[in-house]
């Protein structure tokens, strides 16, 4: 006869006279004809309760999938806005869509990082890999598209005679496919067997995403950081010079001229101040730091996609006439 200690509830097992779930009454046998009424023992079968373990759900993941749909809505829509427009069909456009494309991703896997969390089995190994697999893509994806667009933004201005040719528009697109194919090549390197769920030691501050996994990511993104910092420097040098050259215009061209470098500057530090903490803190701690320090860190890192839609696409004014032409339609 089994024990009930330590396992759940089973109604087709037999009954344990000394299980302390099950209680015992007496009651008389009324096929019994003798005078005296023989009591017997019957078993009350009331089931014992069960407890149900909650897993108690983080406020930070919360916000983190609070994040990711709010990512989601909005490069939905600028995705939308740019298939529907045939006239937005430039270079530019298209970085932007790519660039679109890679947070929506990113959102998308906030979201099923969520679910997967507290909805599907996490332990399953499979799903971890997907999870971290799609968000280490589109994160990188996002990432390369920014700096894609502030090189297209340099060429237009240093090769601003031949910028509008066939030429340009092919260097875009294997400027694209480069970008997504690098980014999906990183973002199967978990499920190729680069991970630590055999080795916890090695982990980083994100599972199952080895230490020097991480670090190679970090060092990769203060690479491109640091390139992006030298063509906005760039570009601000030409602008520059060019306001000197017209005489004519040339309180105008400098008005103009400083409002642009103020916008390039916002863009810039809005991207460093999202990514810099998290590209930091990857490299200088490990799986043995507090998790709120984790979450800290990147928190600002995914908000970074929820600015892009706003500086890259909405502020656009050939996106902005869309947006307004499809409201008006419907």
């Amino acid at each position: 006869m089994s024990s009930s200690s330590g396992s759940s509830l089973n109604f087709s097992s037999p009954l344990d006279p000394f299980d302390s779930s099950t209680s015992w009454s007496l009651a008389e046998d009324p096929s019994n004809s003798s005078s005296e009424p023989l009591r017997t023992l019957t078993p009350d079968l009331q089931p014992a309760s069960t407890v149900v373990a909650v897993q108690e759900v983080s406020p930070w993941d919360i916000a983190l999938c609070v994040t990711g749909t709010l990512i989601s809505c909005e490069n939905a829509l600028v995705i939308a806005v740019l298939f529907y427009t045939p006239t937005l069909r430039a270079p530019m456009f298209i970085l932007i869509g790519s660039l679109a494309v890679a947070d929506l991703l990113a959102g998308l896997g906030l979201i099923l990082n969520f679910v997967f969390t507290y909805l599907v089995d996490s332990s399953v190994e499979f799903v971890t890999l997907l999870s971290v697999g799609l968000l280490i893509s589109a994160f990188s994806a996002s990432v390369l598209n920014i700096l894609a667009i502030t090189v297209d933004r340099y060429l237009s201005l240093y090769n601003a005679l031949t910028y509008h040719t066939e030429r340009t528009v092919t260097f875009t697109y294997v400027m694209v496919v480069f970008i997504w194919v690098s980014c999906l090549t990183l973002g199967l390197l978990p499920a190729l067997g680069w991970n630590c769920l055999k080795d916890e030691s090695t982990c980083s501050i994100c599972r199952p995403v080895t230490k020097n996994n991480a670090v190679a990511l970090a060092v990769t993104f203060l690479l491109v950081f640091a390139l992006m910092m030298q063509l906005y420097l760039q570009i601000c040098k030409i602008a520059f010079r060019h306001a000197q050259q017209i005489a004519v215009q040339h309180q105008f061209v400098a008005i103009s001229t400083t409002k642009g470098v103020s916008t390039l500057s916002a863009i810039l530090c809005a991207f460093g101040a999202c990514w810099l903490p998290f590209a930091m803190y990857s490299i200088v701690a490990d799986s043995s730091y507090p998790v709120i320090y984790t979450y800290a860190t990147v928190l600002p890192a995914t908000c970074c996609s929820v600015i892009n839609p706003i500086i890259y696409a909405f502020r656009n004014p050939d996106i902005q006439k869309s947006l307004w032409m499809a409201c008006c339609c419907h």
